[in-house]
């Protein structure tokens, strides 16, 4: 019988095709494996699946990387880019006006970010000018309407937690309006950059301004709006936000991470979330003075000051209501708190005495103006695992560890 031969010829024809198209990443002994499906690969950069999230891990210098994520997510920034383009042409912005917005913006941002936008003009079909409208284009969007502030943090660790360790969560909020168009685009990146920097994990949609990062040291840091817009810097100042990729790179422990905070002022008011293996504090940053809380075991933030030193007028019902359902939340499972418990916790909305809104209506003068929790997060820094869910979708594990090393 003679069917072996085409067979054989075909096997050896298809091979090479085979190996280019499924390449073999290398294993190195004690190197934990990357337990996730690889979707695809581009110039050393990796793209896998976790659940309904792309997982993007890249490698390199800052400019390789830009390159890698422009490959890797071609169509979604090319999409979500075509989307915010619409977006605010009904709004009455040009894509002129949009360009003159972010280049003013540019020369704020320090020479590593910079190169990463460089690199993913070259391979995403987008120009430099098109990857800073997208970068900006949720504060752009945010500027152009009002939106109310509505995030929220809380961590617990101590006598709160199971075993003591941190546990860290966030609630991202914002107008349906707004953001909910753009979650079909979330993306988790992991940048692994090769001059020594720590490798730094960014949670959001694509291409966008991230504003929950982590590091491989196990360092988290975040942001609440703070609801003031009266304290505005008297002189150029950087998005406060955009920092927190320098900080994640240069920081390796919780006390490094603070001084880079308290050495940058703010462009305007921030509340600032940081956690890691060692604890939790919540930063109230004016653009002159800084006030630093934590707890005993542990500390909540929503959109508001908390420190009376303020003096400041009392806080929106929703923020207040949200800081104290937290904390109240956390001492009723005092001693229990884990990853499950924090997420149990996060899933309480807001009607019934947690902090999470699904689609909320927060003024009586508005009540068409809904607001969610975009995206939430639990992360365990001693083990550098993370969860994330975006609005209705479910909880997703993600193992960063590996990713960082493998």
């Amino acid at each position: 019988m003679k069917w072996y031969v085409p067979f054989l010829m075909l096997a050896i024809l298809t091979a090479p095709v085979v190996a280019f198209s499924m390449p073999q990443l290398p294993f190195l002994p004690g190197t934990p494996s990357i337990d996730l499906p690889l979707v695809a690969t581009f110039e050393g950069g990796q793209r896998y699946q976790a659940g309904d999230y792309p997982v993007i891990v890249l490698s390199g210098s800052y400019h390789e990387m830009g390159r890698q994520y422009g490959g890797l997510m071609k169509t979604e920034l090319n999409d979500e880019y075509t989307l915010l383009i619409n977006t605010m042409d009904r709004k009455r912005y040009t894509k002129e006006m949009l360009r003159d917005l972010a280049q003013e913006e540019m020369n704020k941002y320090p020479a590593r970010q910079q190169e990463v936008f460089a690199g993913m003009a070259e391979t995403s079909g987008l120009t430099k000018d098109d990857i800073l409208i997208l970068y900006d284009g949720l504060m752009i969007v945010l500027t152009s309407a009002e939106s109310p502030a509505s995030c929220s943090f809380m961590a617990a660790w101590g006598n709160y937690t199971a075993d003591g360790s941190v546990v860290a969560s966030r609630n991202w909020d914002l107008s349906d309006s707004l953001i909910v168009p753009f979650n079909k685009w979330y993306v988790l990146t992991v940048y692994r950059p090769s001059d020594g920097s720590n490798g730094v994990v960014t949670v959001g949609p694509a291409g966008m301004r991230p504003e929950t990062s982590m590091n491989e040291k196990g360092l988290l840091i975040a942001n609440d709006n703070s609801g003031i817009f009266t304290d505005e810097a008297p002189d150029l100042r950087p998005d406060f936000v955009s920092e927190f990729f320098r900080f994640m790179l240069d920081s390796s422990d919780l006390g490094g991470l603070m001084i880079a905070i308290n050495g940058t002022r703010p462009n305007c008011p921030w509340i600032i979330d940081v956690a890691g293996p060692e604890g939790a504090y919540v930063f109230e940053m004016m653009t002159n003075n800084t006030r630093l809380r934590t707890g005993d075991g542990v500390v909540a933030a929503a959109n508001h000051f908390i420190d009376p030193a303020w003096n400041l007028p009392p806080p929106p019902g929703h923020s207040s209501s949200r800081y104290n359902n937290l904390l109240m939340q956390a001492d009723a499972a005092k001693g229990s708190i884990d990853a499950e418990k924090m997420m149990e916790i996060r899933n309480v909305s807001w009607e019934n005495g947690g902090a999470t809104f699904l689609h909320t209506a927060l003024s009586s003068n508005h009540p068409e103006e809904l607001t969610s929790t975009d995206h939430q997060v639990v992360f365990v820094p001693k083990t550098r695992t993370l969860w994330m869910k975006v609005m209705e979708k479910d909880w997703q594990k993600i193992e960063l560890a590996p990713l960082f090393e493998g």
